[in-house]
């Protein structure tokens, strides 16, 4: 059985096989490369007349098909909808969620175009594996061009509760899309239960019309990251900004540059941890890494402005000729450069006000030292919080309580470190990007293999979770 994973964007590998590190990436390029297959997705290119057929190129057992898009569909699809539209809305921002028809209708028209280019080369025992918020109508649109395969569809951010979600115009045409998929996996019981409500509460709605839904919170290559991790000590860039840091110890965080991660919050928070430790001055620093992301929709260059100015005003009242409290980075580095800083911060700070999962806060803690870890400090709104409870799990809408978690964190005896950690690196062993990997397919295909057996919320039908 052939696997044919589909996403918004796939990078094609070059000729020693290298593609990008990212965590969807990493993830499904282990599943491919096991059972062979199809990676299909937007090239990542605009043409004024894009091909109707995929361009494929073969790398071993796995096959990269990609097409173009025009720029009235990179417009309304993906800048559009998809990131004025569906971003902010299942991120819980209402205030910042921007409907358009024009932009809905484009988005519907490309994932139609996608499900006509993929279907002229899918295969009758494929299994389709289908990513994220960009393609939730795909699997009806391959459905309406009589393609029977099986068909899983995973959510990667949050899914919000019907009040919000409901709020969004379109919204009751994507939850019968939904209805096309086999199976719905996503982050969290939260996420599950949202859904399922969503289901049953939409007029006309019965949970007994909704897909099946699993909870199946996705890991990281865990292994992979602390061998990084250890060899990382000799990086250049690593062992120069721990000669420049010097005896001071360091706080990290690292996200894109965007809304949902509370980073003019982080920023304002380390303020205030300042302020209340007078004494920590000129002996911790906040290094924070965001590399700018979708700088052509106009609130994440808002965003931008502010975040700079936010920068600004702090290192100016609070440093001095020889240190600035907060460095702050607008650029990306690989992986191996981020597991060696990882390894070397003391606490690292990941406050999102919504995220689905955060992998930088599952990377943090397996990049540490087994006898003498850094401490986490972790959105109760981020998903990773349901699994990693040893980390300080902080609301980051309130800053003197962002603020006392790092003190604790920078205070924290090493034997509560080592044991604190110890837990949190044993789920990502066990639950890692493997484990995530190999329960959705078993769950898709009714694997005897599959993890768990069903899992019943109160008022939520039709709901699994595997943890």
């Amino acid at each position: 059985m052939r696997l044919v994973v589909v996403s918004n964007r796939v990078s094609a590998p070059d000729r020693e096989g290298k593609i990008g590190v990212g965590g969807l990436a990493v993830a499904l390029r282990a599943a491919l490369r096991e059972r062979g297959g199809i990676w299909f997705g937007w090239s990542g290119r605009v043409a004024a007349a894009p091909a109707e057929h995929p361009q494929i190129v073969q790398r071993g057992k796995v096959g990269y098909a990609v097409v173009d898009i025009a720029p009235i569909d990179r417009d309304e699809y993906y800048l559009g909808f998809a990131n004025r539209a569906l971003w902010p809305n299942m991120h819980y921002r209402l205030g910042l969620t921007q409907f358009s028809r024009a932009e809905f209708s484009g988005y519907m028209r490309v994932n139609r175009r996608f499900a006509l280019a993929l279907a002229a080369i899918i295969q009758p025992d494929d299994l389709v594996w289908v990513h994220d918020y960009h393609l939730i109508p795909f699997a009806a649109e391959l459905r309406r061009l009589g393609i029977t395969n099986r068909i899983g569809y995973f959510h990667h951010i949050p899914w919000p509760p019907i009040d919000v979600f409901g709020a969004l115009p379109g919204s009751d045409d994507l939850l019968a899309a939904l209805k096309a998929y086999d199976l719905v996996g996503v982050q969290t019981e939260r996420d599950a239960g949202n859904l399922a409500r969503s289901f049953a509460e939409t007029p006309g709605g019965t949970p007994d019309a909704a897909p099946r839904i699993i909870a199946l919170p996705i890991g990281i290559d865990t292994a992979a990251f602390r061998i990084a991790a250890q060899r990382a000590e000799s990086n250049s860039v690593v062992a120069r900004t721990m000669s420049e840091l010097g005896a001071r110890r360091l706080v990290i965080g690292v996200d894109r540059l965007d809304y949902s991660k509370g980073i003019v919050e982080r920023l304002e928070s380390f303020e205030r941890f300042m302020i209340s430790n007078p004494d920590r001055r000129g002996n911790v620093m906040l290094l924070q890494i965001s590399p700018p992301s979708r700088s052509e929709v106009l609130e994440y260059e808002q965003l931008g402005r502010q975040t700079d100015e936010t920068l600004g005003r702090i290192n100016s009242t609070l440093g001095d000729p020889s240190w600035m409290p907060i460095r702050f980075v607008k650029r990306a580095y690989t992986h191996a450069v981020l597991a060696g800083l990882f390894r070397n911060a003391a606490v690292g700070l990941v406050t999102p006000m919504r995220d689905g999962m955060n992998l930088v806060a599952k990377e943090y803690v397996a990049a540490q030292r087994p006898d003498d870890p850094g401490v986490l400090v972790l959105s109760r709104f981020a998903g990773a919080a349901a699994q990693m409870r040893e980390a300080l799990i902080v609301n980051p809408f309130d800053k003197f309580e962002v603020a006392e978690a790092i003190s604790t964190a920078l205070l924290m005896p090493k034997d509560e470190r080592i044991a604190r950690w110890r837990v949190l690196f044993d789920g990502l062993c066990r639950q890692d990007i493997g484990w995530w990997t190999q329960s959705f397919v078993d769950a898709l295909t009714g694997s005897a293999n599959a993890a768990a057996p069903p899992f019943l919320s109160p008022g939520v039908s039709r709901t699994e979770t595997i943890a």
